[in-house]
């Protein structure tokens, strides 16, 4: 069992989770080049020299705050579900849906992207801290039901960049160059499912099934209205 926390570490946790929001808010509006650390300082509610404590750098801290997003995402993969792969994929895609699809993460991408031409580190620091991470987390739990005889494919990298294209790709891209028609919970589900079906049926090794699964799932969470 593991031992509770020391009421200083609660309150070092909870600081450090002040902060990395606070970044989140100041990149996503300032771009990676306009935010200065006395900006998250500032937004933090923080002196700089606390800041500084935490986060030496704002390169260390542009990444941390990648990785908590990455770290959200992940969840399911990293604690399995006694309900099986299937739900652990559909929990993975809404998990990534909420992530990526929010305004600020959006903004985010799309502030980097204007960055990237006149600053190309700011786009490999960006890629680095945030989509190859994700992407190799995906990689490992593929891997990991190929290795218990529940998915087949002989390169796991393009298996999960069909994944990851496959359940979000067209409403993200359009959502990052219409920030005024965002998608609703409903078309993302219709994305969502659509991807998942398809990947299934190349990738499971028992796709009827696992469809079949996926039908059940995606029944009983319109019928509860969850969205995990």
């Amino acid at each position: 069992m593991t031992a509770p926390l020391s009421r200083r570490e609660q309150n070092r946790q909870s600081r450090e989770r002040r902060i990395l929001d606070a970044a989140l808010r100041v990149f996503s509006s300032m771009g990676y080049s306009g935010t200065t650390m006395d900006a998250v300082a500032a937004e933090a509610g923080l002196s700089k020299p606390t800041l500084y404590q935490y986060f030496p750098s704002k390169e260390q801290l542009f990444q941390e705050m990648m990785l908590a997003q990455r770290d959200q995402m992940l969840d399911m993969f990293q604690h399995p579900s006694p309900d099986g792969m299937v739900h652990e994929l559909l929990a993975f895609a809404w998990a990534y849906a909420g992530v990526v699809m929010r305004p600020d993460m959006l903004s985010l991408a799309r502030l980097i992207i204007g960055e990237v031409s006149r600053f190309p580190e700011i786009g490999r620091a960006y890629q680095a801290s945030g989509p190859d991470k994700l992407l190799r987390g995906i990689i490992d739990y593929l891997v990991a039901q190929r290795a218990a005889g529940r998915l087949t494919f002989d390169d796991g990298e393009l298996a999960a960049q069909d994944l990851w294209g496959l359940i979000l790709s067209a409403p993200r891209t359009q959502a990052l160059y219409l920030p005024d028609d965002q998608p609703t919970q409903a078309q993302l589900g219709r994305y969502i499912s659509n991807g998942l079906s398809v990947f299934l049926r190349a990738y499971s090794t028992d796709p009827a099934t696992d469809l079949n699964r996926l039908k059940a799932l995606e029944r009983a969470r319109a019928t509860t209205g969850n969205r995990e």
